[in-house]
């Protein structure tokens, strides 16, 4: 479903991402794991069509995100680290907006736009207006509107960052659930328990560079340490950047 055919950003002489490889299957859902400053957002970014790659490409469902990106867009949804929203406009108005830029008719999308809310647990916010949200409200209206048109790839930049533990535990949940359904979901984050808990397979990027990818068992015969994927991580990004500093 996600392709990454030798996809590289640079800027100037800093290779933000070194020629990434790589493919994610449908129905999975895959861990982009790495520090601070390791190229997940700028990845991210590529696959939205928001940056334009150096050089390669990536497709999803066979189209080019940055040649077809309209296309691409209907078939993903997508969730920032940092939601930014119309400050004055209701959630409710947002999620209507969004619904009829997906081509829904306005009470198509305001049907739409008031199931997510109330499984979201938006309702009483639902009136207010987006500047007067938390970032954990803003997460999960972001979330809200990246469903709104039942894509078939979700494509999350730490979706569960600002959120409290029980609404982190309804995201999760509701993210296997659209995965048993056979959506295809690309997630970065910093929670590595969360990742191992959620992940078929995961890719751990370090420095711009993939460092690994596999399921925890492969990339734990890789690291040779039977750990945690914490352990795991910490082990193959300490070596990866020795590798580089040599």
């Amino acid at each position: 479903m996600i392709e990454f055919q030798g996809l590289s950003k640079t800027y100037g002489g800093f290779d933000a991402v070194k020629p990434l490889s790589m493919t994610v299957r449908r129905g999975e859902v895959f861990g982009f794991l790495g520090p601070n400053g390791a190229g997940k957002t700028t990845t991210i970014r590529m696959m939205m069509g928001i940056l334009v790659p150096s050089g390669g490409k990536v497709l999803i469902d066979g189209l080019d995100c940055h040649a077809e990106a309209t296309e691409v867009k209907r078939r993903v949804g997508y969730l920032p680290d940092t939601p930014i929203f119309y400050d004055y406009l209701r959630g409710r108005e947002i999620l209507q907006f969004v619904g009829e830029m997906h081509g829904y008719s306005r009470a198509e999308a305001a049907g739409r736009g008031a199931r997510l809310i109330d499984e979201f647990g938006l309702r009483e916010a639902g009136e207010d207006y987006a500047v007067n949200y938390s970032l954990g409200m803003k997460k999960r209206l972001g979330l809200a509107c990246a469903l709104i048109h039942e894509p078939s790839v979700l494509i999350l930049d730490e979706p569960i960052n600002g959120l409290d533990p029980r609404a982190s535990r309804e995201v999760q949940e509701r993210l296997l659930a659209a995965a048993a359904r056979g959506v295809t979901i690309f997630v970065s984050t910093h929670l590595l328990d969360m990742a191992e808990k959620l992940c078929d397979r995961v890719g751990i990027i370090h420095r711009g560079e993939l460092a690994a990818t596999g399921t925890l068992d492969e990339i734990r015969a890789k690291a040779a340490t039977s750990g945690s994927l914490e352990d795991v991580f910490l082990k193959i990004t300490d070596e990866a950047g020795a590798e580089i500093q040599q």
